[in-house]
């Protein structure tokens, strides 16, 4: 029998076991082995190895079905009727023996045995879908899972094909396949949940399992319907599973993310400030790509994550905004450091730059995404501000030195020249016409208003009296640098016109030597300003 058995010739051993069998419940029934126990232990025995081998081979025929390149249709034709018959040989038995019998006649429920086969087959298969190690290959996961795609649309095309024919339609191959299939899928992922994974392989394994495994690419091929049916299955993976995963993934992406804002930050201080490359000018304003990177790097992320579950979109974002809020101030540190540190002249170009693209930014946040900027504008605002102190302050520097030679001998020789002052406050307000409105024209009142104000100071300072060729040729001096700096201002964009006659009410009474032309003078300007009381 067991020759029989080794030849797969199952239906010929099985009717050489049963007949053992019966003969041997015949003799026990007969009281045959009242006086010789042990020999009716050992025939029992014996008959119970017999159905086990059988079993076993069974086992081993339906998981190797899907090792071979074809598959033997007669092998299976025979185990269906091999179970038949022993379903039909043993309906009368119950379902098991007593406790403490023998197991003769009793179910050898090889029907639970073949479903056990299936799930083993299905286990093995996956065992052996190629993975490389992450030192072998950086895309490790990304290969396996789609290793583990093809080669389970193989096999499970291969039942459609050829395996369900085999069978009674009772058996439901199919479905016994898929399950198996997806139980052991699952129990595979969950391994690899437990991996230490890294930020593209949790995406990857997310993805996966989100997108592809239901769909057209996977068990929702065309080629697999209608057989192969998805409804009824179980979660791949546990809610519990799944959330870690998710945490994982969020977890994973925050240090990406700052990685990436890290990147932008590096790349404007070694690629820009660094080399001193001036920023383009796009739509006569001042252009920094810092906005649309910043955009690109949320809206990416965003898009992944989304299409993974609408929540870890959600998270995703509430992340990046997050890391937002931390690196806006890290960003403006670094370069209010860089602009401290040395004189340049991309400097303002930049610093303008910026608030246009902090601008861009809100806008983008709150059309694009819906985003809630308060908070963001908030820290965008603290930042412009800290920028304008440094640019203001730069100015001061600037003109202080020149302002305070107003009267002054050299001043008065003509020995400097009257464009200097304007040509020094130029240097920053020229760039102004490239910021964004409102801010650039605020700015550039702030100026106009900054140097014309010093400049009376520095004349209505007390000094030594001066004889009247003197006050004319300060007169004069005045009234030029006055319309030079007005006029550069203007043309720069400048409104303050109610500036202009400032200076020049001042110079005029300067140069009047007429005690009723200066009590006008004085008149006109206290009608300009009449705070100068």
């Amino acid at each position: 029998i067991n020759e029989l058995i080794q030849k797969r010739q199952l239906l010929e051993a099985f009717a050489s076991v049963k007949y053992l069998e019966d003969e041997t419940i015949a003799e026990r029934d007969a009281e045959k082995y009242k006086d010789n126990p042990q020999e009716f232990v050992r025939k029992s025995r014996d008959v119970d190895l017999l159905y086990n081998s059988i079993t076993n081979m069974i086992q081993s025929i339906v998981v190797g079905t899907l090792e071979h390149p074809t598959v033997e249709d007669t092998m299976l034709t025979s185990l269906v009727t091999l179970i038949a018959r022993e379903e039909a040989a043993h309906s009368n038995t119950g379902n098991a023996a007593c406790p403490g019998s023998d197991l003769l006649g009793t179910p050898r429920k090889w029907r639970e045995k073949w479903r056990e086969a299936i799930n083993e087959s299905a286990r093995k298969r996956i065992q052996r879908v190629p993975m490389a190690s992450k030192e072998e290959e950086s895309s490790w996961l990304d290969l396996h899972l789609g290793f583990l795609q093809k080669h389970l649309s193989e096999d499970l095309l291969k039942i459609k094909l050829s395996v369900k024919k085999c069978y009674p339609e009772e058996y439901h191959v199919c479905d016994m396949y898929v399950e198996a299939f997806h139980k052991a899928i699952a129990s595979h992922l969950q391994d690899l949940c437990q991996r230490p994974l890294e930020f593209n392989e949790l995406y990857a394994l997310l993805d996966w399992v989100a997108n592809t495994y239901h769909s057209e690419l996977f068990l929702g091929h065309p080629d697999l319907k209608p057989e192969v049916k998805t409804e009824n299955l179980s979660l791949l993976l546990t809610p519990a599973d799944w959330d870690k995963l998710k945490n994982d993934y969020i977890a994973s992406a925050k240090g990406k993310i700052k990685s990436y804002f890290g990147n932008i930050l590096r790349l404007e201080v070694t690629e820009k400030w660094e080399k001193e490359v001036h920023p383009e000018v796009k739509e006569n304003l001042y252009h920094s790509s810092l906005s649309f990177d910043i955009q690109t790097i949320i809206g990416e992320h965003m898009k992944i994550s989304g299409a993974i579950s609408r929540s870890l979109g959600t998270k995703t974002l509430e992340l990046c905004l997050a890391e937002l809020h931390e690196f806006i101030p890290r960003f403006g540190e670094e370069f209010v450091a860089w602009s401290t540190a040395q004189d340049s002249t991309i400097f303002v170009p930049y610093f303008a730059a910026y608030i246009n693209s902090f601008h861009d930014l809100v806008s983008g946040l709150e059309t694009v995404f819906k985003v809630n900027t308060e908070e963001l504008q908030k820290i965008l605002a603290a930042l412009t501000r800290n920028f304008t102190n440094i640019f203001l302050n730069k100015i001061k520097t600037k003109a202080e030195p020149l302002l305070k030679k107003i009267l002054t001998k050299d001043w008065i020789l003509a020995t400097e020249k009257p464009d200097l002052l304007a040509s020094a406050v130029s240097q920053f307000s020229k760039h102004l016409q490239h910021m964004r409105e409102p801010m650039g024209q605020e700015l550039l009142r702030d100026i106009h208003k900054y140097v014309v104000r010093e400049y009376i100071m520095q004349v209505i300072k007390p000094r030594r009296k001066m004889n009247r060729e003197t006050r004319q040729q300060v007169s004069e001096k005045m009234n030029q640098e006055a319309r030079i700096l007005n006029n550069t201002l203007i043309d720069q964009g400048s409104d303050s016109d109610w500036l202009l006659p400032a200076i020049h009410h001042i110079a005029n009474i300067i140069g009047e030597k007429k005690k009723d032309k200066i009590k006008e003078y004085v008149k006109e300007l206290c009608q300009d300003y009449p705070d100068i009381r």
